[in-house]
């Protein structure tokens, strides 16, 4: 049986580069290559695209782009696939049935790439244009999520420069503590919990050296669970509940001074110590919120819940991390699924989805 030939993206201009090197080797590990076979492309932290041949080793170790390396370009034209610049200086075109854009945040969650991979007319895995943009931007997400009537977070975005005057106006409806974030980010980069108005400047400065719009939010009590979902449409896989409990501060998760034992102030339990009938409702809000922005392939649905057992949108990762203590394989890991049998879900998944929209058009 002739082999599918999968591009795997990985690196990018974004904040959470290095933890695309790691998710994509557990990706790229865990692929059956007597099925597939694998075309690694990677992106540097200033944009440029290369055709990586060499060891998988030195992807996590982020040498990858030191050798081994060809000049690559992802053309918007469809059927002309991908385009490698030779050593000899001449081009050759490379066929890619399908992609894995194993990439975090800026340029690989919010649209960008799929918008390309849409143009250049190759299947993808993961969520789609319209859904991986607003699931990216904390303020249009909540206001969606909010209008179908699951609870979220208070929350009031701003833009452009910003006086302590006109915060203070804005902290008028609000309580401490309150969380600034920006608006388009992931592993809570540039995230601040605020818990006096002393603080509050500072964080929206930090915040914004991230992305142009920020919000401050309100502080949810409790703890915050989640779940891992596979699946377009109606037939969704939904993964055990985790819960994070926290000993201080908040969760920041890819940001410790050992990342391999996961965050330095939490506890993930896999699966959640909550009662089942209140896990029931965590799932069943876990795929409304997952149906409602139009996620495909795979997402981690992030909620709080409160102490009266009252769940509370918080985040959608379209992306979600795939390194050694990364949540979502971990969730999975707990219902039985294996990162290989995710993998391979996906690319069949995007593959599925290529070929229906085909059909409708």
């Amino acid at each position: 049986m002739k082999k599918i030939t999968v591009g795997i993206l990985f690196g990018g201009s974004s904040a959470e580069y290095k933890i695309s090197l790691k998710s994509a080797y557990t990706i790229i590990t865990n692929l059956d290559t007597t099925k597939y076979e694998l075309i690694l492309i990677g992106i540097t932290k200033d944009g440029a695209w290369k055709r990586y041949d060499g060891p998988v080793e030195a992807i996590p170790q982020d040498t990858w782009s030191d050798s081994e390396c060809m000049p690559f370009a992802l053309l918007p034209y469809p059927n002309q696939q991908g385009i490698l610049k030779k050593p000899d200086g001449t081009f050759t075109r490379v066929h890619l049935d399908v992609v894995f854009p194993v990439l975090h945040g800026k340029n690989g969650e919010d649209g960008t790439i799929q918008g390309l991979l849409q143009l250049a007319g190759i299947p993808y895995v993961g969520c789609g244009v319209l859904s991986s943009a607003v699931c990216m931007d904390k303020d249009i997400s909540h206001r969606i999520i909010k209008e179908a009537g699951i609870p979220v977070p208070a929350t009031v975005s701003l833009t452009g420069t910003v006086s302590m005057e006109q915060l203070e106006k804005i902290m008028t409806g609000f309580s401490y503590p309150v969380f600034v974030k920006p608006a388009n980010g992931g592993s809570s980069f540039g995230v601040t919990k605020v818990r006096d108005s002393a603080g509050l400047y500072e964080a929206v400065v930090e915040a914004q050296k991230y992305d142009s719009k920020i919000c401050i939010e309100e502080g949810i009590g409790g703890c915050e669970v989640g779940c891992a979902i596979l699946g377009n449409g109606e037939e969704l896989t939904v993964s055990e509940v985790d819960q994070i409990v926290l000993s201080h501060g908040f969760f920041r998760i890819h940001q410790e001074s050992h990342q391999e034992k996961g965050s330095e102030n939490s506890t993930i339990r896999v699966p959640a110590e909550i009662p089942q009938e209140v896990q029931a409702k965590i799932k069943q809000t876990a795929k409304d919120i997952y149906r409602t922005l139009g996620c495909s392939g795979l997402a981690r649905v992030d909620m709080f819940l409160t102490p009266n057992n009252v769940v509370v949108f918080n985040e959608v990762n379209t992306m979600p991390g795939f390194t050694s203590y990364s949540r979502y394989p971990r969730m999975m890991k707990a219902t039985g699924i294996s990162i290989a049998q995710i993998a391979d879900s996906t690319i069949q998944l995007a593959l599925q989805n290529s070929k229906m929209s085909r059909q409708a058009e």
